[in-house]
């Protein structure tokens, strides 16, 4: 009995000693998510699968690779609020530029570093023309930036400088200008954890030297989503999609034109659907739109194209986040491709085939043989007699030929002789005798 009792100690003993090894030989596993170019719609889809996966990978620490000008106000706060919520430890690696919208993100993560050279900062909201937004805008994001700071525990003061030029720093700023901070200056005010080189020297700094580093890339898919949902891409799509369909409307048959247009509508609703803004409803209506403008070429009429055609505009609408930007995207659409029509027409008007049909080139000419109108002047000092009183129209007899006539006075009796003066195209004027 005492050796069973001793057996089973010594086992105990064992695993007590194997189990501490063996956490403590855990490998430690690091995802790096590069946030590149402008922050758009399209890039939430990425970072949110890319997110996930280290979730599910049972990631140490996220390390996003941040080098950005800024972008979208919405997109950014999507962006802002996933990372927000993840329980992975996160750090935000400046790789040179975390502007507006970037250093909002930033904020978002547990840590800041910043190589030498980096930038964080002038994150002032401006409209699509380039102008500083209105006050509203400015209050609204001036309080998601101060959120963003107190709950990464840093000076809300300075994330306000960051986007307005109100908010005075003296030590920081000049009056006047939004705050940017180098790398030097982010360490002393505690908005970057310490300044490093590379991602290595980041690793080592929070001692993941030796871990598993899985860098996660956007797929082509993405890729082609942040493209195709980019604001100055959507209207350009728009145009093509708008110029073909119209070129098909007016042509008969379906040809080159038609499946421009249409491609160029397939590309925006699959960007807009893998960037996560075009759900099924909008999808149907988009083809149904389709399947109306592919019925106006067997049945004519007009009816059922302009159906279609504010199916796929209202198919648009719902697929958009942003109504307003997609209704400015629509209608810059459409102007232009009245613009581009007008130009094609007076240039390859006479000389492209499918131009031909816009234009009617066809003349009535007397070249072709066509006459207008028979000028009698041979009947100028012939005589007759008046069928009908003239009124001062009315009918004369001339050598059995009925002619409508004009009197030169104002009336002149039935059965009264009278004589041609004057003929003008089909004006035939006549005087008593």
């Amino acid at each position: 009995m005492k050796r069973i009792f001793a057996s089973i100690f010594l086992v105990l003993a064992g695993l007590i000693i194997i189990l501490p090894v063996q956490a403590e030989g855990k490998e430690k596993n690091v995802h790096v998510i590069p946030i590149k170019d402008e922050v758009e719609k399209g890039l939430y889809a990425f970072l949110d699968r890319a997110i996930t996966a280290a979730e599910r990978d049972d990631a140490d620490l996220i390390v996003f690779d941040m080098n950005t000008p800024g972008g979208a106000v919405d997109a950014a706060r999507d962006i802002g609020n996933r990372i927000a919520n993840t329980e992975v430890k996160t750090v935000t690696f400046v790789n040179s530029w975390a502007i507006s919208a970037g250093s909002y993100i930033a904020l978002h993560t547990d840590y800041i570093y910043m190589t030498p050279n980096a930038v964080m900062g002038a994150a002032a909201v401006i409209d699509q023309q380039g102008n500083t937004a209105g006050e509203k805008a400015e209050s609204m994001w001036l309080a998601a930036m101060e959120a963003a700071a107190k709950r990464s525990e840093r000076d809300p003061e300075i994330a306000k400088a960051m986007a307005s030029k109100k908010v005075d720093l003296p030590d920081l700023k000049e009056n006047g200008k939004l705050l940017t901070l180098e790398a030097d200056q982010a360490f002393k005010v505690g908005y970057s954890e310490g300044t490093v080189n590379n991602l290595d020297e980041l690793l080592k700094e929070l001692n993941m030297q030796d871990a598993k580093v899985h860098t996660t890339k956007p797929a082509f898919a993405e890729s082609l989503a942040r493209l195709i949902t980019n604001p100055v891409v959507v209207p350009i799509l728009l145009t093509i999609a708008s110029l073909g369909l119209v070129l098909e409307l007016y042509t008969p048959g379906f040809g080159l034109p038609g499946g421009m247009g249409i491609s160029a509508l397939l590309l925006f609703f699959y960007g807009h659907y893998v960037a996560g803004f075009a759900g099924y409803e909008a999808i149907l209506l988009f083809v149904a739109g389709l399947i109306l403008i592919a019925a106006e070429i067997f049945v004519a009429g007009g009816i059922l194209g302009i159906l279609g055609t504010v199916a796929v505009i209202g198919s648009m609408f719902l697929a958009g986040e942003n109504v307003v930007q997609m209704g400015m995207s629509i209608v810059t659409a459409l102007i232009l491709a009245f613009i581009l029509i007008i130009i094609m027409l007076k240039v390859f008007g006479k000389r492209v085939n499918i131009f031909r049909k816009f234009i009617l080139n066809d003349s009535t000419n007397t070249e072709s043989g066509y006459v207008s109108n028979v000028n009698r002047l041979e009947l100028i000092g012939r005589e007759g007699v008046t069928v009908t009183p003239l009124r001062p129209s009315g009918t004369v007899k001339i050598d059995d030929e009925r002619l409508d006539v004009v009197a030169e006075g104002s009336f002149i009796e039935n059965d009264t002789a009278v004589k041609v003066v004057k003929v003008e195209g089909s004006r035939i004027v006549v005087r008593p005798i």
